[in-house]
Parts: structure tokens; C-alpha cells; sequence
């Protein structure tokens, strides 16, 4: 197997009090929160890729640029899909794009870079010296 573009991810949720713009406080209204369609787009991407990936290996967002289209309301599906566009050595372009049971809410692209997870790790405990 091999990480090539055109591989599709998705991940799905119900917007419920836990994914909301008040949850996120992001705003005091009771959709569901950019932050969650973010995530959820973020989910769909990661876990696209993550059985392409060597033993040790995973991915970490770099760049999303999203736009959030639609809103809504507590008590619908919600559900993002992603597509992988380029893979150039350890980056990977997506495109990501959200629904909810009445049509498109969120659009965008998304860049992922592979890393080792030990030497990710310690580079990040490093901060803390």
C-alpha cells in the first residue's frame, strides 16, 4: 500500500450540546461550532492516511483553511469527507468539506505532514526544558 493522491476519508457526528459554538466558546448561539467542523475535518483526513503509514509513523495538521458555509442546528448529522491532492515526500494536500442532512456546510483544504512519533515527542518535551 502507498499514500497516493485520490485517497477519500470520512467522519461523522451529531451536533449535540458538546459541539457548540457555546461549547466551543466561539459564540453564544447553539450550532454546531467551527472549532467541531474543524476536528471533524481534521478526523476525516488524519485517519484517511493513517493505515498508509509505516509502524511509529503519524500525521500532524499544519494548515487548514476552512470555510464555514452553513449553519447547524443541535440534533443533526454532521459529517466531513476528505480527499488527498498531492503527496510531495512527507506533506499531504486535502481537500475537506463538511455536511449536515440538508446539503454543504464547510469547505476547504488541508495540509498534513508525516512525522516519527518518538523524534515529534521528544522535540516537543524539549519545551518544557
Amino acid at each position: 500500500m502507498s499514500l497516493t493522491a485520490g485517497l477519500k476519508g470520512r467522519a461523522d457526528d451529531t451536533v449535540g450540546e458538546h459541539n457548540t459554538a457555546q461549547a466551543a466558546c466561539s459564540g453564544a448561539l447553539p450550532v454546531f461550532g467551527t472549532p467541531f467542523m474543524a476536528a471533524l475535518m481534521e478526523k476525516a483526513a488524519w485517519t484517511s492516511i493513517a493505515p498508509y503509514l509505516a509502524p511509529g509513523e503519524s500525521t500532524v495538521g499544519t494548515r487548514l483553511n476552512i470555510s464555514h458555509l452553513s449553519a447547524t442546528p443541535v440534533g443533526m448529522r454532521v459529517w466531513a469527507e476528505s480527499e488527498v491532492t498531492a503527496v510531495d515526500g512527507k506533506r499531504i494536500e486535502l481537500t475537506v468539506a463538511a455536511y449536515d442532512e440538508a446539503g454543504k456546510i464547510g469547505e476547504g483544504t488541508h495540509e498534513r505532514f508525516i512525522v516519527t512519533d518518538q523524534r515529534f515527542l521528544s522535540k516537543a518535551a524539549r519545551k518544557r526544558e
